[in-house]
């Protein structure tokens, strides 16, 4: 089994499960944004030393303004995600690097947040065009095509 599909299954829909967040789109495009941004599980910290950690490359600044202010205010939602943390006193920015579970529960908040609607399952381009708007941004440097062609590559062959 390829990395990907391993990750998917062993990560992403569990996780999304037990967060009651779980539709074979939030997996996909989970699974795409990880593959994209850590090169198919490759980084877990932004090459360049840059601020980004863990498999879906979150910045610090995107984990505590999803702190303070979203799982501020939706009490059930932040207890889910809390549950992920390795220990109540986590340092979480390190949890977001080290912590698969974690990482992908921030991940599923931070697109949770967003008023558009997920992509269709199976909708790989419109998956990479939502990541590019919502996840990696206008200013961001990745491509939507660079997401599909990943997905491509890693997720639909066992080079993954």
């Amino acid at each position: 089994m390829n990395k990907a599909i391993q990750f998917q299954r062993q990560v992403i829909k569990p996780v999304l499960v037990k967060m009651q967040a779980h539709s074979v789109a939030a997996e996909e495009l989970l699974l795409g944004t990880a593959v994209q941004e850590s090169l198919n599980f490759k980084y877990r910290r932004q090459m360049g030393n840059g601020p980004a950690r863990g498999y879906y490359q979150m910045e610090p600044a995107t984990h505590d303004d999803i702190w303070n202010n979203y799982l501020k205010y939706n009490a059930k939602k932040a207890e889910l995600v809390l549950a992920f943390l390795s220990s109540p006193t986590a340092d979480k920015i390190s949890e977001l690097e080290n912590n698969d579970e974690y990482a992908t529960a921030m991940a599923r908040v931070h697109y949770m947040r967003v008023r558009e609607a997920l992509p269709k399952q199976g909708d790989v381009q419109a998956q990479a065009n939502y990541w590019k708007q919502y996840f990696n941004t206008p200013l961001g440097k990745g491509k939507p095509a660079e997401y599909v062609e990943k997905w491509q590559h890693y997720v639909m062959t066992d080079e993954g």
